[in-house]
């Protein structure tokens, strides 16, 4: 295993901690300017994300009314009653982006897709990139905040859905993530740097409870306005 890759898993629980779960709940308030920019504010505040941190799968509750939930599987999205039973269904919601711009709006579907990948992702990483047919690579290191960080380079495999195909993600000298680079496919390759903050220990695992998601520019640095995703984690459980 790559030796960057190793020391992040350890300082984050260890694989084996991390294999002894299959499911994570988390509550999680989403906020930031670009629910604004695509005419959907709101929609994400107070919310429980429930994942299988093993294969791509995501609930949202409640989702656009407090007795109904948004079920993501990479392929589809389902609007549901607590209950079970079925509202609405959107197939092959990635090809539901075809089209769009910057400005477009987005409606319920667009924002449940978008957050769902984003959230599997973030929810599961570092470990994620252990994962088979993952590549990574360890770059260049990287000088913020005064520190040095070291930089993963991971190549995602076609069958996980997430932001882009490839991603980097740094890490400073006690292991623990920093920064998480990417470029957004379904949003016209928009670049987003994810800042994790406020580490907690959940069940031997160590999460980040805050999370803040700026553009940047050409040269790699931080724009520090508008903050596009602010996401604040409220009580996480493994099972």
């Amino acid at each position: 295993m790559n030796d960057l890759l190793d020391l992040a898993l350890t300082a984050h629980g260890g694989r084996d901690r991390w294999n002894a779960f299959t499911a994570l709940r988390a509550e999680v308030s989403i906020g930031g300017a670009i629910w604004e920019f695509k005419q959907q504010p709101g929609l994400l505040t107070d919310k429980v994300f429930a994942i299988a941190t093993h294969r791509q799968s995501v609930v949202i509750t409640p989702f656009t009314a407090l007795d109904r939930r948004c079920v993501f599987q990479p392929h589809s999205l389902v609007l549901e009653g607590l209950d079970g039973t079925l509202i609405e269904t959107r197939e092959n919601p990635e090809g539901a982006f075809a089209g769009q711009t910057a400005t477009s709006p987005w409606d319920k579907f667009h924002v449940a897709y978008f957050a769902s990948e984003a959230l599997w992702t973030y929810l599961t990483s570092p470990f994620l990139y252990a994962s088979p047919g993952f590549v990574t690579e360890e770059i260049e290191p990287w000088e913020e905040d005064g520190e040095t960080w070291r930089r993963l380079k991971v190549t995602f495999p076609d069958h996980i859905f997430s932001h882009g195909r490839t991603q980097v993600t740094h890490f400073g000298p006690d292991g623990l993530m920093r920064r998480h680079d990417y470029t957004v496919d379904i949003l016209e390759g928009a670049s987003g740097a994810n800042y994790p903050s406020d580490y907690v220990e959940v069940q031997g695992l160590m999460l980040p409870s805050k999370r803040g998601i700026y553009a940047y520019d050409g040269a790699g640095r931080k724009v520090p306005e508008p903050l596009l995703v602010s996401l604040d984690f409220g009580a996480m459980t493994f099972s």
